[in-house]
């Protein structure tokens, strides 16, 4: 830090309990109280350089008839410390002029009217040169005179002395450190000596350089207090320092006086960044509150500056802390905006509340899913219907897609709170468009928890809550789940079974299709190739009873679909019937029957398809094989066919 020493004379004060005395030798004729501290002094040092002294001496003098007059100095800036270095140099003694003192002395001086006038080279002008020479000149002499500033912020307003300083250090923020040197900032200079170390006029001193980036300043200005921090970034952003930057220097801040902030590591975030310095006491609750409704009126509303990770943890601090509803409803857009950057984890924000509630605070994450609905091109997109077929690319649907993964995600976690009520999972569950979900396993994995942990939903509640998935786009894996899965109504277990055997008719249509295009290219190259009639006959044998194979799976298809038919006259028989014994009867004797028919069935079906498809394969490679034979022993005969 740079200095100024002043006076030339060797220091006589001596301090004794709340007392200073100048043991010059000849006795103290005044006495100025200020506090709760007195100085014993003389009155010609200091008349002779302050045009306040000067006129309460006198006026205390004429008006007290004993030689030692008293004066009472109650608002000057500093206070008694700031007035024993003023005294000092009333008298000539040593004394230095720093970055940490010269706004204390300065706005003293100016307070005492230590002018030209009662003295050359007086107390104003030694500290203001200094100040406009030496610390605006410096980033850490800058700071730190800002830093002081807090304590006479009036008398340090009135001089201009923080505007020069924010002035002074925004512009020192916006322009490369190296430009100043090393060690006035005490990074890294320009020069370096061939071994590697850094050169300050030529000389090595044996430190190395340090990378700069754009956020060397990030810790030090954390130092500032949050009004002094906040005119910094204002003028920062006038003189058009990136977004970005600005956004990381407030996240930093935040992180140093909100200790929740700490507690939980980010996900993603980068090893280049400073970590925020420890405090050894927290803010106060109050002050913390209000820190958070600031960092939210300072941040960018600009998408990606901020992780989403930083936002929910302010969120969560904020719901402690209980802010101001506008705040919370500014951070829930924010959060809304980059949704699909959240995890699981990010959402499962405990209810601060003393009532019974649910654990996890459901109706934020439905606020939050609600905003980042409403941007585009998601406007709309709950209200209608959309398919991955639609307008709309891929590429667009790939956000609420990866949302509707984390909403499943969420659901399956706070679905075993015995709290949460089917109306608020519902609705949750319902708010994703169904573009949103290719495949509902993740919604069929939460219902199924929810059922496990609420057996006490009635079967109309049971099946309102499966009618929010679609078996038809369940995967194999979920169907063989959800067709033994006794928690679930027999309604959605005979959709299941249902729509499985639609997939499975849709999969043995396409291996006829398979098979009449290879008749169809058997026949023709049958015809170009004659002399070989003996391995095609074989080869049409197989094809034969390949046929046969299928028409006995269609007439086992067929079985099922007449089984199912048999099965919804029943359902709809027992939908009739008033007593409750008839239905466990039919239950019993019917239902399970049938549905262990219809699986057993089912995986003959599918052995039997895998079968014939292998016949089918075993077909193709003979017919390769036999074509490479016969494109050897008749290559004359055939290369004319194929040219005429």
């Amino acid at each position: 830090m740079a200095c100024v020493k002043l006076g030339s004379k060797a220091d006589a004060f001596q301090r004794q309990g709340q007392a200073w005395f100048c043991t010059t030798g000849l006795p103290s004729d005044l006495v100025v109280e200020v506090g709760e501290m007195s100085f014993h002094l003389h009155k010609f040092p200091l008349l002779s350089r302050s045009g306040v002294l000067f006129k309460l001496i006198t006026e205390a003098s004429e008006s007290e008839e004993e030689e030692e007059c008293v004066i009472h100095l109650t608002d000057i800036p500093g206070g008694a410390k700031t007035f024993e270095l003023v005294a000092k140099f009333c008298y000539g003694v040593k004394l230095e002029l720093t970055a940490s003192n010269v706004v204390y002395l300065w706005c003293a001086a100016e307070h005492l009217e230590m002018t030209e006038e009662h003295g050359e080279g007086n107390l104003i002008s030694q500290a203001e040169t200094f100040f406009n020479q030496v610390v605006l000149r410096s980033w850490k002499d800058s700071l730190r005179a800002l830093q002081t500033c807090d304590d006479v912020l009036p008398h340090a307003e009135a001089l201009h002395i923080v505007k020069r300083c924010i002035e002074s250090l925004a512009a020192k923020a916006s322009t490369d450190p190296n430009l100043f040197g090393w060690p006035v900032l005490e990074r890294g200079g320009p020069m370096q000596s061939p071994g590697g170390s850094v050169l300050w006029n030529g000389i090595s001193t044996g430190a190395r350089p340090k990378n700069s980036s754009s956020d060397w300043w990030y810790e030090d200005v954390t130092n500032l207090s949050l009004p002094l921090y906040k005119r910094l970034i204002a003028v920062m952003e006038s003189r058009g320092i990136r977004q970005d930057i600005i956004a990381d220097s407030l996240v930093f801040y935040a992180k140093r006086y909100l200790p929740g902030l700490n507690r939980r590591h980010v996900s993603g975030e980068s090893s280049t960044h400073l970590t925020p310095v420890t405090l050894g006491s927290p803010p106060s609750e109050e002050d913390q509150k209000i820190l958070v409704e600031e960092i939210d009126r300072l941040l960018p509303t600009e998408k990606g500056l901020v992780q989403v990770q930083f936002l929910f943890g302010l969120l969560r601090t904020a719901m402690i802390l209980r802010v101001s509803p506008s705040c919370m409803s500014n951070l829930e857009k924010r959060i809304g905006v980059q949704f699909d950057e959240a995890t699981v984890e990010d959402l499962l924000m405990p209810t601060f509340s003393y009532s019974m509630e649910t654990l996890y605070n459901v109706d934020c994450v439905q606020r939050i899913l609600d905003h980042f609905l409403a941007m585009e091109p998601f406007a709309g997109a709950a209200a209608s219907p959309c398919s991955i077929d639609d307008v709309r690319s891929i590429e667009s649907l790939r956000p609420i897609i990866t949302v509707a993964k984390l909403i499943d995600g969420y659901l399956a976690e706070v679905a075993p709170d015995v709290n949460l009520k089917l109306p608020k999972f519902e609705a949750l569950a319902a708010a994703i468009p169904e573009c949103g979900r290719p495949l509902d396993d993740g919604l069929y994995r939460a219902i199924d928890i929810y059922l496990k942990s609420h057996p006490w939903l009635v079967e109309s509640e049971r099946e309102q809550l499966c009618r929010l998935m679609d078996c038809q786009r369940l995967s194999l894996e979920a169907c063989t789940h959800a067709a033994q899965n006794e928690r679930l109504p027999i309604r959605i277990i005979v959709q299941v079974l249902f729509f499985e055997q639609l997939q499975l008719r849709t999969s043995i249509a396409g291996c006829f299709l398979v098979s009449d295009n290879l008749d169809g290219s058997r026949q023709l190259r049958s015809g170009l190739i004659g002399n070989n009639e003996g391995g095609w006959a074989s080869a049409v044998k197989e094809n034969q009873v390949l046929k046969v194979g299928m028409d006995n799976m269609r007439m086992r298809v067929s079985e099922l679909e007449k089984e199912c038919s048999n099965m919804r006259q029943e359902i709809k028989k027992l939908g009739r019937a008033k007593g409750t014994n008839t239905w466990g009867n039919v239950s019993k004797k019917l239902g399970f029957k049938i549905k262990s028919q219809m699986c057993s069935a089912q995986e003959g079906s599918v052995s039997n398809q895998n079968n014939e498809s292998s016949k089918v394969q075993k077909l193709k490679d003979r017919h390769v094989k036999h074509k490479k034979s016969a494109s050897i022993s008749d290559k004359a005969s055939v290369s004319s066919i194929v040219l005429s």
